[in-house]
């Protein structure tokens, strides 16, 4: 409960620097929806250039992840970026049916870029984005041009942590419907999938982020060649406000962009 309480506060707090952040923002992006499957996904598009599409974490959205901390605006200077909150979460529909979560985020996610008529995209993810970025990576890797993996690591399929997620409580009052909680073991890799991921990947997680014990250990043993990044005095809730974020995130894609 505690761990809930402390991202909840945290979510108050950047929400409130929301309008602040869309006075400095020359251009707000408008907010569209797409219907998937009877769920309005809510998402926004900015920008030209090669497509960019932004997974926010557990508890968040796409405004307080990307958009209050300049990601958005900073991608769509020579990027054409999507951010999108996911089912359950910001302006998105929140059933309460568990089929409405887990690997149909996968599908939304498609559909979203079929919607926009992206072939391939960067994939950046943070924290349950993050896990959700590397399953699409494994489950989609013709849709994907390079992935960076934000506050997260290797969600191993067996692990415990797997377990943890499987048999988390239901309870009536979530920031998220417990539908989707019940659903976030789905998003989970094997060992085999992950070795397959013939793309770009880089992890990035704050050096004080418990993260990197639970995730990025694994990831490292797993994936050795994936470089990983540690944002000094970045915890897992604080890293988003971190510039080193931001410009860790810019560089990468820029990076990948390249001809």
């Amino acid at each position: 409960m505690t761990c809930v309480r402390i991202q909840c506060w945290a979510l108050v707090v950047l929400t409130a620097l929301w309008p602040v952040a869309q006075l400095a923002s020359a251009a707000p992006p408008q907010s569209q929806f797409l219907d998937c499957h009877g769920v309005k996904i809510h998402y926004v598009v900015k920008g030209r250039g090669e497509p960019v599409i932004l997974i926010h974490g557990l508890y968040s959205s796409a405004a307080i992840n990307w958009q209050i901390t300049g990601v958005f605006d900073e991608l769509a200077k020579d990027h054409r970026v999507i951010a999108l909150d996911l089912p359950g979460h910001g302006r998105s529909n929140k059933p309460e049916d568990e089929a409405a979560y887990g690997l149909t985020i996968i599908n939304d996610i498609v559909d979203l870029l079929d919607h926009l008529q992206v072939k391939q995209a960067h994939v950046v993810g943070y924290s349950l984005g993050g896990m959700i970025a590397v399953k699409f990576l494994a489950m989609h890797p013709e849709r994907v041009k390079s992935g960076l993996i934000g506050g997260m690591g290797w969600f191993r399929a067996g692990s415990p942590l797997q377990k943890f997620w499987e048999r988390i409580p239901n309870r009536d009052k979530q920031p998220v419907p417990s539908a989707f909680l019940q659903k976030v073991a789905e998003f989970a890799v094997t060992a085999d999938e992950l070795k397959k991921i013939a793309l770009p990947v880089e992890v990035l997680v704050g050096d004080r982020d418990p993260v990197k014990q639970l995730y990025v250990v694994a990831v490292r043993h797993g994936r050795p060649d994936w470089p990983v990044v540690e944002i000094p005095g970045a915890g897992h809730l604080n890293c988003i406000v971190m510039p080193q974020f931001r410009t860790e995130i810019a560089a990468w894609v820029r990076k990948q962009s390249k001809p």
